[in-house]
């Protein structure tokens, strides 16, 4: 454990600190596939905090609210907050560093879990990329539990896109749910799908700020069988909530969604799309497989309960 000579600040970020922002993401990214929240709009600075020394910032952190459980729902489901932490490289093992700013995330952590039904407990997550050795340390010794694994996965949009037809009886169509009642449709489908893991309206929301975001939904009548997200981040698309309700399964409504889903990214120029699938959904993985997808790294998710 290194021991600083210096003083270290630990306060919000604020608006003048971009630049040492963009110092640290340089640095942490040096390792290609290490796990880095950016800080989001001025709304969100609440949640982020930054550890200064000698005027360099070397460590930031961050918490959101990612899963919240719809009323109604099995008690035994959970809230979920997740946080990111990361230093610059030559600071990853000063546990003393990491301690402190996770203090301040945990304080967050708590008051953003008093904002949300105490009818379902919360549970505090992090994701880490699975060469992210030291990170994941730091949190296994903290009592955090394995929670999941998760696959990125990536095509090459200059790579063909199979061409699939749509059985009859089916309707296709993009859906911008500009509604409330439309948003809060979709996030009853999205928990009957996930009910592990809802994603609550404001990351909905979150998702729909995203450049091109779309929605796009699979009908059968009036009822959507189906549906994915998809948006534009940074320099590539992202896919996003693929799902079909279960009586509509297997007949390769997936498979069609994620082919309209690539051609509107390749569209707009992006070179390659991922998205996230868990290591032990084979089903998904072969869908995913099939129109072209491989994995492309491993993230690792930890958890603790909130009390």
């Amino acid at each position: 454990m290194r021991q600083s000579s210096t003083e270290i600040i630990i306060r919000h970020f604020q608006n003048g600190d971009m630049p040492l922002l963009g110092e640290l993401y340089q640095s942490v990214t040096q390792k290609e596939n290490a796990v880095f929240w950016w800080v989001g709009e001025e709304d969100n600075w609440s949640n982020v905090y930054c550890a200064f020394e000698d005027g360099k910032m070397i460590a930031k952190g961050q918490v959101s609210i990612v899963n919240v459980v719809p009323p109604g729902r099995p008690k035994e489901n959970n809230h979920s907050i997740y946080l990111n932490l990361k230093t610059i490289p030559e600071r990853e093992n000063d546990i003393m560093l990491l301690e402190n700013v996770y203090q301040h995330l945990l304080i967050r952590a708590n008051q953003l879990k008093e904002t949300l039904s105490k009818e379902y407990d919360t549970i505090l997550c992090v994701g880490n990329d699975s060469t992210e050795t030291a990170n994941n340390t730091f949190f296994i010794q903290k009592g955090y539990l394995h929670l999941n694994s998760l696959y990125r996965m990536k095509k090459d949009l200059n790579e063909p896109i199979p061409e699939l037809k749509l059985q009859e009886d089916f309707q296709f169509s993009y859906w911008k749910m500009e509604t409330s009642d439309e948003e809060r449709d979709y996030l009853n489908i999205e928990a009957e799908i996930w009910p592990d893991t809802p994603l609550g309206i404001d990351r909905l929301c979150e998702y729909k700020n995203n450049d091109r975001w779309t929605s796009m939904v699979i009908r059968q009548t009036d009822v959507i069988v189906g549906g994915l997200m998809a948006w534009q981040e940074a320099d590539h698309g992202v896919i996003e909530d693929v799902f079909v309700r279960e009586p509509w399964r297997k007949r390769g409504l997936a498979k069609y969604l994620l082919t309209q889903a690539l051609r509107y990214l390749k569209a707009n120029q992006l070179q390659y799309v991922t998205l996230m699938v868990l290591t032990t959904n084979k089903t998904a993985l072969s869908v995913y497989e099939s129109v072209g997808f491989c994995e492309d790294k491993e993230e690792i998710r930890y958890f603790t309960e909130l009390n």
